[in-house]
């Protein structure tokens, strides 16, 4: 879908002058977002999702997609890039199923270490934080290349 036919969606159940009230702009500023840039009516102005887009992909940084989702009240778990295997050929699913398995027991490990006194530091916190976001990551991954089929891919990506 592309960003202003979302943005036409969205604004059919929340009102454009709602929208441009909460963000301080004028009503006629919001309604630009949702015309089509390939027609004569676009007025040229970029949408905020255009433009998000865009620093997204010139910062080729993830740390911008996470603070997105986390502001949001949700995470941002990158996909497996399929462009870097080109084989679709199975292989056995024990050792990534292992290494998945693994991983989560690395997360319940850092937190029993952490919990073991009755409180949590900050440095604890920030290390079972890194723990679960590695986890996701994975799981993320595996449930992917499960879908595809392409388990020699995933064995490959897990050792990342």
């Amino acid at each position: 879908m592309k960003s202003h036919s979302l943005l036409k969606t969205v604004f059919k159940e929340k009102s454009v002058k709602h929208i441009a009230d909460q963000m301080n702009l004028s009503s006629s500023t919001v309604y630009k977002w949702a015309e089509s840039p390939d027609t004569g009516s676009a007025s040229g102005i970029s949408n905020p999702l255009d433009r998000a887009q865009s620093l997204i992909l010139a910062a080729d940084d993830p740390r911008l997609l996470r603070w997105l989702c986390e502001q949001s009240g949700g995470f941002f778990v990158e996909n497996s890039d399929p462009s870097t295997d080109n084989t679709t050929s199975p292989q056995t699913l024990a050792p990534a199923t292992s290494k998945v398995v693994k991983q989560f027991a690395d997360l319940l490990s850092t937190v029993a270490e952490a919990a073991a006194d009755s409180k949590i530091s900050a440095k604890e916190a920030t290390n079972i934080r890194r723990e679960w976001e590695r986890l996701k990551r994975a799981a993320e991954g595996y449930v992917k290349c499960c879908e595809e089929g392409n388990f020699k891919r995933l064995n490959r990506d897990l050792k990342k």
